[in-house]
């Protein structure tokens, strides 16, 4: 008798770890790219920002889904599991000292946005482990 395995296989599971990074933070970069000005107004800061952020995340998002068409090597992975940690501090420290401007909306957003990312990045780093 066979049975099914219910738990994905460690590539799978990578990849899908990192193909949600890639279109979670696609998504905020186009987000950030085309609300711009609505996005200041509600969470605080300059327009000018968002849109820099969002070219960044942008072009952030289109190499971690590159890295999920490849063989997902341990160093690509590990590099963006560092990238997303340091992403993880900058939020903190903005939400922390206001570094940007940013009204108590802004913070609460910057706060969940580290969640967010240090949440993809433990399970990143998990599966990159169990590789």
């Amino acid at each position: 008798m066979t049975t099914l395995a219910t738990t994905p296989a460690p590539a799978t599971r990578l990849r899908l770890w990192f193909g949600a990074d890639a279109v979670v933070t696609g998504a905020n970069a186009l987000v950030y790219l085309a609300a711009a000005g609505p996005l200041a107004d509600l969470l605080g800061g300059e327009a000018a920002t968002y849109r820099v952020l969002g070219a960044f995340l942008a072009l952030y998002a289109a190499g971690v889904a590159l890295y999920t068409r490849g063989r997902l090597g341990p160093a690509g992975g590990w590099t963006i599991v560092g990238a997303n940690a340091v992403w993880v501090a900058a939020s903190l420290d903005v939400a922390v000292t206001g570094a940007l401007d940013l009204g108590t909306t802004g913070r609460v957003w910057a706060l969940a946005q580290a969640l967010v990312v240090a949440e993809l990045a433990l399970l990143q780093a998990r599966g990159l482990r169990r590789r």
